[in-house]
């Protein structure tokens, strides 16, 4: 064969099959449908304390965002609808208390062993935000941010640990001068969107050094400081005194049922004057419950009493993922079984953390806010839920997530409802899944029949 010609008709062969896989690809955009919605969750009981909704509402979502909420969207107004008669639907959860910073191979650390994965433990129980509390410092957060932050799917936020070198054990955490206020706002300011509060904790000394600087910094920064307030010295670091003269409005009291502190009123069993006192100045409390930071003795008396969190958090790391903690919807399903409603722990994951990190774009299903979405199962049965001394209290209701979408896309699925059944012909808008699931990574090529064939 000449080899000229060859060449040429070699070029042509090659051009001929890309401008088919383009006419291919034209085609399958072409047919793409300018619907109104990418998808629509039908016939859920929604609950956004925001916007105080708490009715059977349909739910629509368009390009990431919340696009409609309404007591009857059509389903053929969407690429996808799905049916969730039943099922609660909520904004996406928010945990203000979790340790996420892994880097294994530092024992005993919050910055290196004793942390989780967070991908592990939000999407399944309807959490879509995350607050890490206190794992890096102003030194370490940015290794954090680059090995951790930047490669979840979660939502992860941070307050950083007044101590620079962050949550590694007491011989860090003791050590007064690493405790920068200054050199930790500077940090916080450099990374407004992901540093949204300071922490104190774990301090085993008689003064008052990590709070003063944490308060220094939250207030250069204007973000909230939240307090474990460590080894309790009644005498010379009473807890009255951090309540109504040492934190700021807003501020945060974690393990706020720990009982280690003196939360609690040993006379009336309710909670204490400093509490009372704190929530009149506007002191924030949160249950942060961790592996040893809650009490039944506690919590049911002044839940009874009528002081209930502002927030539920989890406090979730090695040592409480699988003891009394588990995960966020365990926490609220405990709640729940000591007398809150359910309204109440869904704002208390929801409005009420997204308010206190002051990040309210997110936690509500206000038109045009981030699509995170819970789809929760108030199952009803026999529960068990126990606290830090392996006491157990029995309920009746149980909360299990069974869809979770961030960013209006559905990144966990737990039966399956989005998927097209077996054998079943595909729906209608197969092609593009994408827009509704992480599950389908991009749009499917639609094949041209022998008709349209050049």
């Amino acid at each position: 064969m000449n080899r000229p010609f060859y060449r040429v008709a070699r070029t042509i062969a090659s051009c001929c099959a890309v401008l088919s896989l383009a006419a291919a690809s034209v085609h399958a955009f072409a047919q793409a449908p300018n619907l109104a919605y990418d998808l629509v969750l039908q016939n859920g009981h929604v609950i956004d304390d925001k916007n105080h909704v708490d009715s059977v509402m349909d739910v629509a979502i368009k390009d990431g965002k919340i696009a409609k909420v309404a007591q009857h969207i059509a389903a053929t107004d969407a690429l996808k609808a799905i049916d969730v008669k039943g099922l609660y639907v909520t904004p996406g959860l928010i945990d203000i208390h979790f340790h996420g910073f892994l880097v294994p191979g530092e024992r005993g650390s919050y910055a290196g062993d004793n942390s989780i994965r967070p991908d592990g433990f939000t999407f399944r129980t309807g959490v879509t935000t995350v607050v890490d509390a206190g794992c890096a410092g102003w030194r370490n957060f940015e290794e954090y941010k680059d090995r951790i932050i930047d490669r979840q799917k979660t939502r992860i936020l941070v307050m950083l640990n007044i101590v620079g070198a962050g949550m590694r054990g007491a011989k860090y955490e003791n050590n007064k001068a690493d405790m920068d206020g200054a050199a930790t706002a500077a940090m916080a300011l450099k990374y407004p969107k992901i540093v949204v509060g300071i922490k104190t904790a774990h301090y085993a000394g008689p003064d008052w050094t990590p709070v003063e600087q944490a308060v220094i910094a939250g207030t250069k920064a204007n973000i909230p400081v939240m307090v474990d307030f460590g080894e309790n010295f009644p005498k010379t670091r009473p807890l009255y005194d951090l309540l109504t003269k040492k934190l700021r409005p807003g501020d945060i009291y974690t393990h706020m049922y720990s009982g280690l502190r003196n939360e609690q009123d040993p006379v009336t069993m309710g909670p204490s004057k400093a509490f009372i006192e704190g929530r009149k100045r506007g002191i924030i409390f949160d249950t942060g419950t961790g592996g040893g930071s809650f009490r039944f003795s506690l919590a049911v008396p002044m839940v009874k009493d009528g002081f209930i969190p502002d927030s539920l958090s989890t406090d979730l790391h090695i040592g409480s993922m699988n003891s009394a903690t588990k995960d966020e919807l365990n926490v609220a399903s405990k709640m729940m079984a000591i007398g809150q409603s359910l309204q109440q722990v869904i704002a208390e994951m929801t409005s009420h953390p997204a308010r206190e990190i002051k990040h309210e774009e997110l936690g509500n299903l206000s038109v045009g806010s981030v699509a995170d979405i819970a789809v929760l199962r108030l199952e009803n049965g026999h529960f068990g839920f126990t606290d830090m001394d392996n006491v157990r209290v029995d309920g009746t209701k149980k909360l299990t997530a069974e869809i979770t979408l961030k960013d209006g896309k559905i990144v966990y699925d737990l039966n399956g409802m989005e998927a097209d059944k077996y054998g079943a012909p595909p729906s209608p808008h197969a092609d593009q899944a994408y827009r509704w699931t992480s599950f389908a990574h991009g749009p499917r090529p639609t094949v041209p029949s022998d008709n349209n064939r050049h």
